[in-house]
């Protein structure tokens, strides 16, 4: 069998090809922790994982009532999170609830993080809630009311731009991967 030098340049441009759009389909280690973090920086998230006041609504806007974080993350004395916050969406889903309504400790703000800083955040018991294995991170993100509540959260707000189960999913490859992050430069862009 004859085979000319075009045939074979032809065949080693396919198989270039091929291996690149193979290595092109397979994130590195650092983008696996991409799609948990669109989660993270989601407003769902976002509005309450912050310093001083919660936001609200899709625009992030400032908290109404003035609310404020209060000492410790439940709102002040004179106006609690669970004063409005029931334990599930009430008023039609204008007002959003699930059970144990309140603020993240504030080690654990994401407010002004970069996604780097945040994978890091995650992976630190002192500012993650005290979860020291990825597999206690995990369960949170999995069984946490606060956190489930971000994909039922009523009244016409956005969800997060994967599943629950799809998050799930991603934060457990990330894991098993050993919870790599971004660098600093690629995650500022």
């Amino acid at each position: 069998m004859y085979i000319t030098r075009a045939t074979i340049l032809r065949l080693s441009a396919a198989l270039s090809i091929m291996s690149f759009d193979a290595q092109a389909q397979e994130p590195n280690a650092y983008q696996l922790f991409d799609p948990v973090v669109s989660v993270l920086q989601s407003p769902r998230c976002m509005n309450c994982h912050q310093s001083a006041r919660p936001t609200q609504k899709d625009s992030m806007i400032a908290h109404i009532q003035n609310v404020v974080r209060g000492t410790a993350g439940l709102g002040a004395p004179t106006m609690q999170c669970i004063a409005c916050h029931q334990e599930k969406n009430t008023a039609d889903g204008k007002v959003p609830g699930a059970r144990g309504w309140h603020m993240p400790p504030l080690p654990m703000v994401w407010e002004g993080l970069t996604s780097a800083q945040i994978c890091h955040q995650m992976q630190d018991p002192k500012r993650n809630g005290n979860r020291k294995t990825p597999e206690e991170v995990i369960e949170h993100m999995r069984t946490d009311p606060l956190v489930l509540w971000a994909w039922d959260p009523g009244a016409g707000r956005s969800t997060p731009s994967i599943t629950h189960d799809q998050f799930i999913e991603r934060l457990e490859l990330w894991a098993k991967a050993g919870m790599p992050c971004p660098d600093e430069q690629a995650a500022a862009r």
